[in-house]
């Protein structure tokens, strides 16, 4: 396929074939993720492949009963990782830090490059993938299941496999509400209507047309999609006990050094 196809092609995908990914395939897709850019070529990340059904059934719960973590023959996780590095600095007598915040940002951008470019090449091959914000969310839970040592954290994970549905490509917003040519330039009130009508309008019929999410929207009492948003998907309170979970544990995974 034409990059730019598989590019505008995207779709998430929640049902699959009863099909396994070969491994010549999946390794294929691999090394087009490794060679992604990274931060000083350290390459603090480490993939995880898990098609194990017994631990893909135990990940279900922690990534919030997506149907998909089962269904799927193959979950990749995406970590951010220094445990490598900093085994590799010891054995070379070199200083051993890199066990703060900053360090786990570098992690988490690699990891993140990494997983894109893994999710085209599989896309280019004709299989489906979904993202699911349920890694960094439930860090702690995956992390453990994963049996992720200190210095490594799940960043970004999403179920592959062969697609069983052809859902419609989701909307996005306009260009010129996401781009910005040399300062940023902030919104007016009429810029951000004009910028999110469509995406209100498309959105809202999304939700309208699906039967369970008609009966959630109108069960909440909602009566647009910035309160789908903020009540029914990504509430405050919600966001709230992420963050704390998620900085837990990288004050346990030894991230979070200020000294």
């Amino acid at each position: 396929m034409e990059l730019n196809d598989v590019i505008h092609g995207h779709r998430s995908i929640r049902e699959y074939e009863d099909k396994e990914v070969s491994q010549e395939l999946l390794e294929k897709i691999l090394d087009a993720g490794i060679r992604a850019s990274s931060s000083g070529n350290m390459q603090p990340y480490s993939i995880i492949v898990t098609r194990d059904k017994e631990l893909k059934k135990k990940l279900y719960s922690a990534h919030m009963d997506q149907s998909m973590v089962v269904d799927a023959p193959i979950l990749l996780t995406f970590c951010a990782d220094f445990n490598r590095m900093r085994k590799w600095l010891t054995l070379n007598d070199a200083p051993v830090h890199f066990d703060n915040y900053m360090s786990f940002m570098i992690g988490a951008i690699d990891a993140t490059l990494v997983s894109q470019n893994c999710a085209l090449a599989a896309e280019n091959e004709g299989l489906g993938i979904c993202y699911m914000g349920s890694t960094l969310a439930n860090a702690d839970q995956i992390g453990k299941l994963l049996n992720l040592p200190p210095n490594v954290v799940p960043i970004v994970g999403y179920s592959l496999g062969y697609p069983a549905e052809n859902p419609a490509p989701r909307d996005r917003l306009p260009k010129h509400g996401l781009v910005h040519y040399d300062q940023y330039q902030d919104y007016s009130d009429d810029d951000i209507k004009a910028i999110y009508k469509d995406r209100e309008e498309k959105g809202w019929k999304r939700y309208m047309d699906d039967p369970k999410l008609k009966e959630m929207t109108e069960r909440l009492g909602l009566k647009n999609l910035a309160e789908v948003y903020t009540i029914a998907k990504y509430t405050k309170e919600s966001h709230l006990e992420f963050s704390q979970t998620v900085l837990n544990y990288l004050e346990s995974q030894n991230f979070m050094k200020n000294s």
